[in-house]
Protein backbone atom coordinates (compact mmCIF):
# COMPACT_ATOMS: atom_id res chain seq x y z
CA UNK A 1 0.00 0.00 0.00
CA UNK A 2 3.09 2.14 0.71
CA UNK A 3 3.93 2.26 -2.77
CA UNK A 4 1.33 2.23 -4.31
CA UNK A 5 0.41 5.67 -2.55
CA UNK A 6 3.71 7.10 -3.23
CA UNK A 7 2.87 8.71 -5.94
CA UNK A 8 -0.41 10.58 -4.80
CA UNK A 9 0.05 14.23 -3.11
CA UNK A 10 1.43 14.99 -0.11
CA UNK A 11 -0.56 18.23 0.24
CA UNK A 12 -0.83 19.24 3.26
CA UNK A 13 -1.62 22.45 5.49
CA UNK A 14 1.97 23.17 6.12
CA UNK A 15 3.69 26.40 4.36
CA UNK A 16 4.67 25.95 1.44
CA UNK A 17 8.35 27.04 0.81
CA UNK A 18 9.19 29.37 -2.16
CA UNK A 19 11.82 26.95 -3.39
CA UNK A 20 8.73 24.20 -4.20
CA UNK A 21 6.21 26.45 -5.73
CA UNK A 22 5.61 25.84 -8.95
CA UNK A 23 2.92 27.98 -10.86
CA UNK A 24 4.12 31.03 -12.83
CA UNK A 25 1.36 33.52 -14.52
CA UNK A 26 -0.05 30.69 -17.34
CA UNK A 27 -0.44 28.36 -14.53
CA UNK A 28 -2.77 30.59 -12.14
CA UNK A 29 -4.40 32.16 -15.26
CA UNK A 30 -5.84 28.79 -16.36
CA UNK A 31 -6.51 27.79 -13.19
CA UNK A 32 -8.97 30.81 -12.40
CA UNK A 33 -9.94 30.10 -15.94
CA UNK A 34 -11.31 26.67 -15.55
CA UNK A 35 -12.13 27.32 -11.78
CA UNK A 36 -14.77 29.50 -13.06
CA UNK A 37 -15.98 28.91 -16.58
CA UNK A 38 -18.10 26.16 -15.20
CA UNK A 39 -21.96 25.49 -16.22
CA UNK A 40 -22.94 26.73 -12.53
CA UNK A 41 -21.48 30.18 -13.52
CA UNK A 42 -23.29 29.75 -17.11
CA UNK A 43 -26.40 28.66 -15.29
CA UNK A 44 -25.93 32.58 -13.67
CA UNK A 45 -25.87 34.24 -16.87
CA UNK A 46 -29.35 32.66 -18.07
CA UNK A 47 -30.48 34.05 -14.90
CA UNK A 48 -30.27 37.46 -16.20
CA UNK A 49 -31.84 37.65 -19.41
CA UNK A 50 -34.65 38.18 -20.23
CA UNK A 51 -34.92 39.76 -16.89
CA UNK A 52 -32.10 42.65 -17.77
CA UNK A 53 -31.62 43.44 -21.79
CA UNK A 54 -29.02 41.76 -23.22
CA UNK A 55 -26.04 44.30 -23.14
CA UNK A 56 -27.06 45.44 -19.47
CA UNK A 57 -26.63 42.09 -18.62
CA UNK A 58 -22.89 42.19 -20.11
CA UNK A 59 -22.45 45.15 -18.29
CA UNK A 60 -23.54 44.40 -15.08
CA UNK A 61 -21.19 40.53 -15.41
CA UNK A 62 -18.24 42.27 -16.29
CA UNK A 63 -18.70 44.96 -13.43
CA UNK A 64 -19.84 42.59 -10.75
CA UNK A 65 -16.56 40.72 -11.75
CA UNK A 66 -14.05 43.58 -11.72
CA UNK A 67 -15.67 44.19 -8.19
CA UNK A 68 -15.81 41.00 -6.89
CA UNK A 69 -12.39 39.70 -8.45
CA UNK A 70 -10.48 41.90 -6.04
CA UNK A 71 -12.05 40.53 -3.10
CA UNK A 72 -10.90 36.82 -4.54
CA UNK A 73 -7.02 38.03 -5.72
CA UNK A 74 -6.45 39.74 -2.25
CA UNK A 75 -7.53 36.90 -0.62
CA UNK A 76 -5.18 34.45 -3.04
CA UNK A 77 -2.58 36.65 -2.24
CA UNK A 78 -2.57 36.03 1.53
CA UNK A 79 -1.87 32.10 0.37
CA UNK A 80 0.97 33.40 -1.64
CA UNK A 81 2.74 35.74 1.12
CA UNK A 82 2.57 32.91 4.10
CA UNK A 83 2.18 29.68 1.92
CA UNK A 84 -0.63 28.60 3.59
CA UNK A 85 -4.32 27.68 2.64
CA UNK A 86 -7.36 29.60 2.60
CA UNK A 87 -9.46 27.51 6.05
CA UNK A 88 -5.67 27.47 8.14
CA UNK A 89 -5.38 30.89 7.56
CA UNK A 90 -8.93 31.81 8.99
CA UNK A 91 -6.53 30.35 12.55
CA UNK A 92 -5.17 34.20 12.30
CA UNK A 93 -8.48 35.85 13.41
CA UNK A 94 -10.76 32.76 14.36
CA UNK A 95 -7.96 31.51 17.06
CA UNK A 96 -6.07 28.20 16.82
CA UNK A 97 -9.24 26.56 17.69
CA UNK A 98 -11.74 28.82 16.87
CA UNK A 99 -11.16 28.04 13.10
CA UNK A 100 -12.42 24.59 13.40
CA UNK A 101 -16.08 25.48 12.95
CA UNK A 102 -14.77 27.91 9.66
CA UNK A 103 -13.37 24.88 8.00
CA UNK A 104 -16.03 22.19 9.00
CA UNK A 105 -18.73 24.64 7.21
CA UNK A 106 -16.38 24.84 4.59
CA UNK A 107 -15.83 20.78 3.91
CA UNK A 108 -19.48 20.40 3.92
CA UNK A 109 -20.39 23.37 1.45
CA UNK A 110 -17.39 22.33 -0.95
CA UNK A 111 -18.81 18.66 -0.70
CA UNK A 112 -22.24 20.04 -1.82
CA UNK A 113 -20.81 21.89 -4.88
CA UNK A 114 -19.47 18.57 -5.91
CA UNK A 115 -22.60 17.12 -5.77
CA UNK A 116 -24.04 19.47 -8.39
CA UNK A 117 -20.97 19.44 -10.71
CA UNK A 118 -20.75 15.66 -10.39
CA UNK A 119 -24.42 15.50 -11.83
CA UNK A 120 -23.57 18.35 -14.59
CA UNK A 121 -20.42 16.97 -15.58
CA UNK A 122 -22.00 13.24 -16.23
CA UNK A 123 -25.05 14.66 -17.94
CA UNK A 124 -22.82 16.87 -20.29
CA UNK A 125 -20.88 13.65 -21.22
CA UNK A 126 -23.86 12.10 -21.61
CA UNK A 127 -24.87 14.68 -24.23
CA UNK A 128 -21.55 13.91 -26.26
CA UNK A 129 -21.69 10.45 -26.28
CA UNK A 130 -25.46 10.29 -27.14
CA UNK A 131 -24.49 12.75 -30.49
CA UNK A 132 -21.96 9.84 -31.52
CA UNK A 133 -23.51 6.57 -29.86
CA UNK A 134 -27.16 7.44 -29.24
CA UNK A 135 -26.54 5.97 -25.78
CA UNK A 136 -28.16 7.56 -22.98
CA UNK A 137 -26.89 6.26 -19.22
CA UNK A 138 -26.89 9.84 -16.74
CA UNK A 139 -25.96 7.50 -13.76
CA UNK A 140 -23.28 5.92 -15.59
CA UNK A 141 -21.42 9.23 -16.73
CA UNK A 142 -21.87 11.19 -13.37
CA UNK A 143 -20.38 8.30 -11.63
CA UNK A 144 -17.75 7.89 -13.98
CA UNK A 145 -16.83 11.70 -14.48
CA UNK A 146 -16.39 11.93 -10.87
CA UNK A 147 -14.00 9.09 -10.83
CA UNK A 148 -11.63 11.38 -13.03
CA UNK A 149 -12.43 13.85 -10.74
CA UNK A 150 -10.73 11.51 -7.78
CA UNK A 151 -8.00 10.07 -9.81
CA UNK A 152 -6.91 14.15 -10.82
CA UNK A 153 -7.32 15.17 -7.48
CA UNK A 154 -5.71 12.48 -5.35
CA UNK A 155 -2.46 13.69 -7.08
CA UNK A 156 -2.61 16.98 -5.32
CA UNK A 157 -1.92 20.45 -6.67
CA UNK A 158 0.34 19.13 -9.12
CA UNK A 159 -1.85 16.92 -10.79
CA UNK A 160 -4.37 19.68 -10.80
CA UNK A 161 -1.89 22.42 -12.28
CA UNK A 162 -1.20 20.37 -15.13
CA UNK A 163 -4.77 19.09 -16.18
CA UNK A 164 -6.29 22.99 -15.73
CA UNK A 165 -3.99 24.30 -17.95
CA UNK A 166 -5.05 21.75 -20.96
CA UNK A 167 -8.79 22.09 -19.88
CA UNK A 168 -8.40 26.05 -19.67
CA UNK A 169 -7.09 25.91 -23.50
CA UNK A 170 -9.08 23.63 -25.05
CA UNK A 171 -12.27 25.24 -23.39
CA UNK A 172 -11.12 29.02 -24.63
CA UNK A 173 -10.79 27.46 -28.03
CA UNK A 174 -13.75 25.81 -28.06
CA UNK A 175 -15.97 28.36 -26.48
CA UNK A 176 -14.60 30.92 -29.96
CA UNK A 177 -16.13 28.39 -31.94
CA UNK A 178 -19.53 27.97 -30.18
CA UNK A 179 -19.97 31.72 -30.04
CA UNK A 180 -19.28 31.89 -33.18
CA UNK A 181 -21.39 29.78 -34.50
CA UNK A 182 -24.44 31.30 -32.52
CA UNK A 183 -23.34 34.97 -33.77
CA UNK A 184 -23.60 33.37 -37.48
CA UNK A 185 -26.72 31.22 -37.25
CA UNK A 186 -29.00 33.53 -34.70
CA UNK A 187 -29.61 37.24 -35.28
CA UNK A 188 -27.59 39.13 -32.65
CA UNK A 189 -29.37 42.28 -33.37
CA UNK A 190 -32.88 40.64 -32.00
CA UNK A 191 -31.02 39.68 -29.40
CA UNK A 192 -29.69 42.84 -28.62
CA UNK A 193 -33.02 44.51 -29.00
CA UNK A 194 -34.88 41.87 -27.48
CA UNK A 195 -37.21 43.37 -24.49
CA UNK A 196 -36.81 43.04 -21.11
CA UNK A 197 -39.32 40.96 -18.51
CA UNK A 198 -42.46 43.33 -17.96
CA UNK A 199 -42.46 41.38 -14.36
CA UNK A 200 -38.42 40.38 -14.00
CA UNK A 201 -37.45 38.55 -10.43
CA UNK A 202 -34.12 40.32 -10.45
CA UNK A 203 -33.50 44.28 -10.45
CA UNK A 204 -29.85 45.83 -11.57
CA UNK A 205 -28.83 45.70 -8.42
CA UNK A 206 -29.94 41.88 -7.35
CA UNK A 207 -27.94 40.61 -10.32
CA UNK A 208 -25.17 42.63 -9.47
CA UNK A 209 -25.02 41.55 -5.98
CA UNK A 210 -25.36 37.57 -7.98
CA UNK A 211 -22.22 38.31 -9.84
CA UNK A 212 -20.22 39.65 -6.86
CA UNK A 213 -21.29 36.46 -5.09
CA UNK A 214 -20.03 34.11 -7.32
CA UNK A 215 -16.33 35.85 -6.91
CA UNK A 216 -16.91 35.60 -2.72
CA UNK A 217 -18.05 31.82 -3.15
CA UNK A 218 -14.22 31.30 -4.23
CA UNK A 219 -12.57 33.27 -1.00
CA UNK A 220 -12.73 29.74 1.12
CA UNK A 221 -10.42 28.50 -1.73
CA UNK A 222 -8.33 31.45 -2.92
CA UNK A 223 -5.00 30.60 -0.80
CA UNK A 224 -5.68 27.15 -1.60
CA UNK A 225 -3.89 27.19 -5.02
CA UNK A 226 -2.35 30.75 -4.92
CA UNK A 227 0.05 29.37 -2.36
CA UNK A 228 1.53 27.78 -4.94
CA UNK A 229 2.98 30.67 -6.84
CA UNK A 230 6.28 31.77 -7.03
CA UNK A 231 5.77 35.92 -7.15
CA UNK A 232 3.05 38.16 -5.68
CA UNK A 233 2.64 40.25 -9.02
CA UNK A 234 1.93 36.93 -10.39
CA UNK A 235 -0.58 35.27 -8.03
CA UNK A 236 -2.78 39.03 -8.11
CA UNK A 237 -2.68 39.86 -11.59
CA UNK A 238 -3.24 36.01 -12.96
CA UNK A 239 -5.97 34.98 -10.48
CA UNK A 240 -8.01 38.68 -11.08
CA UNK A 241 -7.49 38.23 -15.50
CA UNK A 242 -8.03 34.64 -15.15
CA UNK A 243 -11.21 35.13 -13.23
CA UNK A 244 -12.87 37.74 -14.86
CA UNK A 245 -11.85 35.97 -18.41
CA UNK A 246 -13.93 33.35 -17.12
CA UNK A 247 -16.94 34.93 -15.27
CA UNK A 248 -17.23 37.84 -18.87
CA UNK A 249 -17.31 34.78 -21.12
CA UNK A 250 -19.19 31.68 -19.00
CA UNK A 251 -21.91 34.14 -18.22
CA UNK A 252 -21.97 35.92 -21.26
CA UNK A 253 -22.41 32.36 -23.02
CA UNK A 254 -25.07 32.14 -20.11
CA UNK A 255 -27.04 35.20 -20.61
CA UNK A 256 -26.87 34.33 -24.67
CA UNK A 257 -27.83 30.92 -24.96
CA UNK A 258 -30.67 32.29 -22.46
CA UNK A 259 -31.70 35.06 -25.31
CA UNK A 260 -31.42 32.80 -28.43
CA UNK A 261 -33.12 29.89 -26.87
CA UNK A 262 -36.74 32.79 -25.81
CA UNK A 263 -35.95 34.03 -29.35
CA UNK A 264 -36.23 30.70 -30.86
CA UNK A 265 -39.39 29.89 -29.33
CA UNK A 266 -37.91 27.35 -27.44
CA UNK A 267 -37.88 26.32 -23.71
CA UNK A 268 -35.47 28.68 -21.52
CA UNK A 269 -32.30 27.45 -21.31
CA UNK A 270 -28.59 27.78 -20.09
CA UNK A 271 -27.40 25.13 -22.60
CA UNK A 272 -25.75 25.85 -25.47
CA UNK A 273 -25.64 22.05 -26.39
CA UNK A 274 -29.64 21.95 -26.68
CA UNK A 275 -29.67 25.27 -28.49
CA UNK A 276 -26.79 24.23 -31.44
CA UNK A 277 -27.30 20.50 -31.20
CA UNK A 278 -30.72 20.68 -32.84
CA UNK A 279 -29.00 22.61 -35.97
CA UNK A 280 -25.81 21.34 -36.09
CA UNK A 281 -25.06 18.12 -34.04
CA UNK A 282 -21.88 18.03 -34.60
CA UNK A 283 -21.04 21.71 -32.49
CA UNK A 284 -23.66 20.12 -29.95
CA UNK A 285 -20.73 17.61 -29.44
CA UNK A 286 -18.28 20.81 -29.16
CA UNK A 287 -20.58 22.42 -27.06
CA UNK A 288 -20.95 19.51 -24.69
CA UNK A 289 -17.21 18.86 -24.35
CA UNK A 290 -17.07 22.30 -23.33
CA UNK A 291 -19.75 22.00 -20.75
CA UNK A 292 -18.13 18.56 -19.95
CA UNK A 293 -14.52 20.17 -19.42
CA UNK A 294 -15.85 23.16 -17.25
CA UNK A 295 -17.47 21.27 -15.00
CA UNK A 296 -14.71 18.46 -14.13
CA UNK A 297 -12.14 21.00 -13.69
CA UNK A 298 -14.41 23.04 -11.24
CA UNK A 299 -15.37 19.88 -9.73
CA UNK A 300 -11.65 19.07 -9.09
CA UNK A 301 -11.07 22.13 -7.84
CA UNK A 302 -13.95 21.94 -5.47
CA UNK A 303 -12.91 18.51 -4.12
CA UNK A 304 -9.00 19.41 -3.29
CA UNK A 305 -10.37 22.43 -1.01
CA UNK A 306 -12.97 20.41 0.56
CA UNK A 307 -9.76 17.96 1.54
CA UNK A 308 -7.19 20.86 2.80
CA UNK A 309 -10.63 22.41 4.91
CA UNK A 310 -10.85 18.98 6.12
CA UNK A 311 -6.87 18.98 6.87
CA UNK A 312 -7.26 22.21 8.63
CA UNK A 313 -9.09 20.37 10.92
CA UNK A 314 -7.96 17.13 11.50
CA UNK A 315 -3.60 17.90 9.81
CA UNK A 316 -2.24 14.64 10.67
CA UNK A 317 -4.35 12.40 8.43
CA UNK A 318 -2.91 11.91 4.88
CA UNK A 319 -4.30 14.26 2.25
CA UNK A 320 -5.43 10.81 -0.48
CA UNK A 321 -7.86 9.37 2.09
CA UNK A 322 -10.01 12.09 2.75
CA UNK A 323 -9.88 12.80 -0.68
CA UNK A 324 -10.99 9.01 -2.23
CA UNK A 325 -13.49 9.19 1.17
CA UNK A 326 -15.54 12.43 -0.26
CA UNK A 327 -15.35 11.80 -3.98
CA UNK A 328 -17.56 8.48 -2.85
CA UNK A 329 -20.04 10.94 -1.26
CA UNK A 330 -20.26 13.05 -4.20
CA UNK A 331 -21.44 10.16 -6.22
CA UNK A 332 -24.13 9.19 -4.09
CA UNK A 333 -25.15 13.24 -3.38
CA UNK A 334 -25.62 13.91 -6.89
CA UNK A 335 -28.59 12.09 -6.96
CA UNK A 336 -30.59 14.91 -5.35
CA UNK A 337 -29.64 16.73 -8.48
CA UNK A 338 -33.37 17.43 -9.32
CA UNK A 339 -33.10 19.55 -5.75
CA UNK A 340 -29.67 21.21 -6.19
CA UNK A 341 -30.42 22.52 -9.55
CA UNK A 342 -34.13 23.51 -8.58
CA UNK A 343 -32.94 25.30 -5.42
CA UNK A 344 -29.24 26.69 -7.23
CA UNK A 345 -29.78 30.38 -6.71
CA UNK A 346 -30.59 30.02 -2.99
CA UNK A 347 -27.75 27.65 -2.66
CA UNK A 348 -25.23 30.12 -3.72
CA UNK A 349 -26.90 32.69 -1.55
CA UNK A 350 -26.14 30.66 1.19
CA UNK A 351 -22.93 30.32 0.40
CA UNK A 352 -22.57 33.93 0.60
CA UNK A 353 -24.82 34.05 3.86
CA UNK A 354 -22.27 31.68 5.24
CA UNK A 355 -18.77 32.86 3.94
CA UNK A 356 -18.81 36.27 3.35
CA UNK A 357 -18.41 37.16 7.06
CA UNK A 358 -15.46 35.22 6.96
CA UNK A 359 -13.91 36.35 3.73
CA UNK A 360 -14.72 39.81 5.36
CA UNK A 361 -12.72 39.02 8.92
CA UNK A 362 -9.70 37.11 7.02
CA UNK A 363 -9.24 40.20 4.68
CA UNK A 364 -9.70 42.79 7.80
CA UNK A 365 -7.44 40.52 10.03
CA UNK A 366 -4.24 40.38 7.78
CA UNK A 367 -4.50 43.49 5.52
CA UNK A 368 -5.87 46.28 8.21
CA UNK A 369 -5.23 45.11 11.63
CA UNK A 370 -2.17 42.68 11.60
CA UNK A 371 -0.94 45.27 8.47
CA UNK A 372 0.03 42.06 6.36
CA UNK A 373 1.73 40.53 8.80
CA UNK A 374 1.01 36.59 9.67
CA UNK A 375 3.57 34.18 10.76
CA UNK A 376 2.70 31.13 9.00
CA UNK A 377 4.65 28.56 11.18
CA UNK A 378 2.91 29.44 14.48
CA UNK A 379 -0.76 29.51 12.33
CA UNK A 380 -0.26 25.90 12.12
CA UNK A 381 1.59 25.07 14.72
CA UNK A 382 0.37 27.24 17.48
CA UNK A 383 3.53 26.78 19.62
CA UNK A 384 3.78 29.87 21.03
CA UNK A 385 -0.03 30.51 21.05
CA UNK A 386 0.29 33.91 19.15
CA UNK A 387 -3.03 33.10 17.76
CA UNK A 388 -4.51 31.60 20.88
CA UNK A 389 -6.74 34.91 22.01
CA UNK A 390 -8.88 33.49 25.12
CA UNK A 391 -8.80 29.36 25.36
CA UNK A 392 -7.93 28.94 21.63
CA UNK A 393 -11.27 30.90 20.28
CA UNK A 394 -11.45 34.60 19.35
CA UNK A 395 -15.29 35.41 20.43
CA UNK A 396 -14.92 39.20 18.73
CA UNK A 397 -14.47 37.74 15.57
CA UNK A 398 -17.25 34.98 15.97
CA UNK A 399 -19.31 37.62 17.21
CA UNK A 400 -18.83 40.01 14.24
CA UNK A 401 -19.16 36.79 11.71
CA UNK A 402 -22.64 36.09 13.72
CA UNK A 403 -23.77 39.91 13.46
CA UNK A 404 -22.96 39.73 9.14
CA UNK A 405 -24.62 35.95 9.05
CA UNK A 406 -27.68 36.96 10.40
CA UNK A 407 -27.64 40.29 8.46
CA UNK A 408 -26.83 37.97 5.28
CA UNK A 409 -29.68 35.89 5.86
CA UNK A 410 -31.95 38.36 6.89
CA UNK A 411 -32.15 40.36 4.25
CA UNK A 412 -31.71 37.44 1.68
CA UNK A 413 -34.43 35.45 3.19
CA UNK A 414 -36.91 37.09 5.48
CA UNK A 415 -36.75 40.90 3.79
CA UNK A 416 -35.41 40.87 0.57
CA UNK A 417 -33.11 44.08 0.16
CA UNK A 418 -33.43 45.71 -3.30
CA UNK A 419 -29.71 45.66 -3.74
CA UNK A 420 -29.02 42.63 -2.22
CA UNK A 421 -26.89 41.50 0.82
CA UNK A 422 -23.14 40.42 -0.60
CA UNK A 423 -21.57 44.02 -0.73
CA UNK A 424 -23.50 45.01 2.02
CA UNK A 425 -22.84 41.87 4.36
CA UNK A 426 -18.93 42.53 3.16
CA UNK A 427 -18.80 45.95 4.72
CA UNK A 428 -20.40 45.45 8.00
CA UNK A 429 -18.85 42.69 9.17
CA UNK A 430 -15.04 43.99 8.42
CA UNK A 431 -16.33 47.22 10.02
CA UNK A 432 -17.84 45.51 12.83
CA UNK A 433 -14.90 43.27 13.11
CA UNK A 434 -12.62 46.33 12.86
CA UNK A 435 -14.34 47.94 16.12
CA UNK A 436 -14.70 45.21 18.18
CA UNK A 437 -10.95 44.79 17.74
CA UNK A 438 -9.48 47.96 18.16
CA UNK A 439 -11.70 49.58 19.95
CA UNK A 440 -13.73 47.00 22.37
CA UNK A 441 -10.16 45.87 23.60
CA UNK A 442 -9.13 49.06 24.44
CA UNK A 443 -12.15 50.06 25.90
CA UNK A 444 -11.81 47.07 28.63
CA UNK A 445 -8.41 47.72 29.13
CA UNK A 446 -7.05 44.26 27.71
CA UNK A 447 -3.55 43.98 26.26
CA UNK A 448 -3.34 44.18 22.16
CA UNK A 449 -1.17 41.33 22.39
CA UNK A 450 -3.95 39.02 24.07
CA UNK A 451 -5.87 39.23 21.23
CA UNK A 452 -3.20 38.66 18.41
CA UNK A 453 -2.54 42.37 17.77
CA UNK A 454 0.62 42.92 19.49
CA UNK A 455 1.77 45.74 21.55
CA UNK A 456 0.80 49.79 20.57
CA UNK A 457 4.52 50.86 19.68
Amino acid sequence: MADFTSSFGQDSVHPVPRDKRSMGFFSIFSLWVAANFVVTTVFTGMLLVPDLPYLQAIAIILLGSLVGGIALALTGNIGMRTGLPTMILTRGAFGHRGAALPSAVNTIVLIGWSWIQAYMAGLSLDHAVEYLTGYSNVALFTILTEVIVVVITIYGHRGIERTENLIATAMLVLSVVVFGYMFMKFNIGNLISMAASEHPQLTVMVAFDIVVATAFSWLSSASDYNRNCRSEGTAFAGTYLGYNVATLVAMGLGATVSGFSILGNMTQTYDPTELIGQANPALGFVAAVVIFLSVVSTNVMALYSATMSYLAIFPGHRFWIPTAVMGLVAIAGAMLQDWLLEHFQNFLLMVGTLFIPVGAILLTDYYILRRKNYDALEIVTGHKKLYWYRSGVNVRAYLAYIIGAAFAYYFSYVHTLPTGTTVLTFLLTSGVYWVLMKVGASAEGESRAEYGLGEEA
